[in-house]
């Protein structure tokens, strides 16, 4: 065999091992390392579902700014990062509900990216619970709005369970499909001026269905004002500025639907769990809340 032989032959082995080489490790660094972390119960989790919750926590960031390493990492090596644990959960929780990527990825940038927690001025508007509160929960909602009926109940029980560590927050936002909004509005700005907005916010979320200016007379009324003096204090130029405030605080928040709620300042998901939300930032629990998304009115 001469010298041209013997290079020809050497080429041809080179080039059998190279090809068979370079997939192989492009594989192996494809298929992200299996992770297990202390505080995480992953053995429910299928061999697919391991391979994208372990790729997951390899690569979201802690929520922490002060602490720029990969939620795996933040929590193996007890970073003084509070929320990692509870965020680790809940990409787990993600995964197990089969969301997929780009959803996990919206999701996860809404709960814990310090990008999205956004200036929300309480700004005159009502409130039930002390200023020192750890948690401000503000709601935008809408008076003939049904899904913010059902929101008061969940709201009424959060504050009794956190009480002096939870304050509550009212914004008023009016849509033009509903036609006795404003004037329920108006009604309950009235009642605001006289100490009594939150007896007359649950007069009218319980009789949304009867919000003519008879129905608000008789709930003023109902909650001890003067009925005669209502119609009068509706049209008070101070109303007006109160609605107008948070129209526009509404509109550049892009708030399009109701009820829209914020948490210490970030918009909560309504296909989450209100409680879990509030729960980690008061530090109770490390929460696990992914839920199907429900409809706003």
């Amino acid at each position: 065999m001469n010298l041209r032989s013997n290079a020809f032959w050497l080429g041809v082995f080179f080039l059998a091992v190279g090809c068979k080489d370079k997939p192989e490790a492009i594989v192996d660094a494809a298929v992200p390392v299996e992770v297990r972390l202390e505080g995480i119960d992953s053995s429910a989790l299928t061999p697919r579902e391991r391979r994208e919750w372990s790729a997951a926590v390899s690569e979201f960031r802690a929520p922490c700014p002060s602490v720029p390493v990969s939620l795996a990492q933040c929590v193996s090596e007890r970073r003084s990062c509070p929320k990692c644990l509870a965020a680790a959960k809940f990409l787990l929780k993600a995964v197990r509900m089969g969301k997929g990527r780009d959803q996990i990825d919206r999701l996860y940038r809404n709960r814990y990216d310090p990008a999205q927690v956004k200036d929300v001025p309480i700004d005159g508007s009502p409130t039930l619970g002390p200023e020192t509160a750890s948690v401000t929960v503000i709601e935008f909602a809408d008076f003939e709005c049904p899904y913010c009926g059902t929101m008061v109940g969940a709201l009424d029980r959060l504050r009794e369970a956190h009480k002096d560590r939870l304050r509550l927050v009212y914004k008023f936002r009016v849509f033009p499909s509903h036609l006795h909004s404003e004037a329920a509005c108006r009604a309950a700005i009235s009642a605001h001026f006289e100490g009594k907005f939150w007896e007359m916010h649950h007069k009218l979320f319980s009789n949304q269905q009867a919000l003519t200016q008879s129905d608000l007379e008789l709930y003023a009324k109902a909650i001890g004002l003067d009925p005669i003096k209502l119609p009068g204090t509706m049209k008070d130029p101070r109303v007006g500025e109160r609605l107008s405030k948070d129209r526009a605080l509404g509109d550049l928040l892009k708030v399009n639907s109701t009820p829209t709620i914020y948490v210490n300042g970030r918009e909560f998901d309504l296909g989450d769990d209100l409680e879990s939300w509030v729960a980690e930032e008061l530090g109770d629990a490390p929460a696990t809340g992914v839920q199907d998304a429900s409809e706003g009115g």
